[in-house]
């Protein structure tokens, strides 16, 4: 009986790299962006989706926390489990992450949907964590 296995990490690629900028908005506005995370390896992995600290949120002469900038998407190095994993979408301030989990097969590709709706003046920004079990 001959018996055999080949072991790998996770290999994916996420385009485009961090930052992801909306610009300019007029308030009232949205505007979505596109992150494409593909599955380059021979195994399925799961990524999960989490807000990072908070970088920055300068206002223009306002109190409030919201503004209308970018998020930033980078990759996790810590291997837990979020309590994200079950919902659909994240909300962060002015930006909806969606599909914030899921499970990508070989080949395969998931294409997260960022999207600003622009609700006061002043620029915010979002720290993102893609973190991909098994990397």
């Amino acid at each position: 009986v001959r018996v055999s296995a080949e072991a790998e990490y996770s290999k994916y690629s996420i385009v485009p790299a961090s930052p992801t900028d909306f610009g300019v908005m007029i308030m009232g506005t949205r505007k979505t962006r596109s992150v494409v995370v593909k599955n380059i390896g021979m195994a399925n992995f799961k990524f999960c989706i989490r807000q990072g600290p908070k970088l920055a949120c300068a206002l223009e002469g306002k109190s409030s926390k919201e503004g209308e900038s970018a998020p930033s998407a980078t990759e996790h190095s810590t291997g837990s489990k979020s309590s994200s994993s079950t919902q659909s979408h994240l909300n962060l301030g002015v930006f909806t992450v969606s599909p914030c989990c899921g499970s990508i097969r070989p080949c395969g590709l998931q294409v997260i949907k960022v999207e600003c709706v622009a609700g006061q003046e002043g620029t915010c920004e979002e720290q993102l964590y893609i973190d991909i079990m098994g990397r």
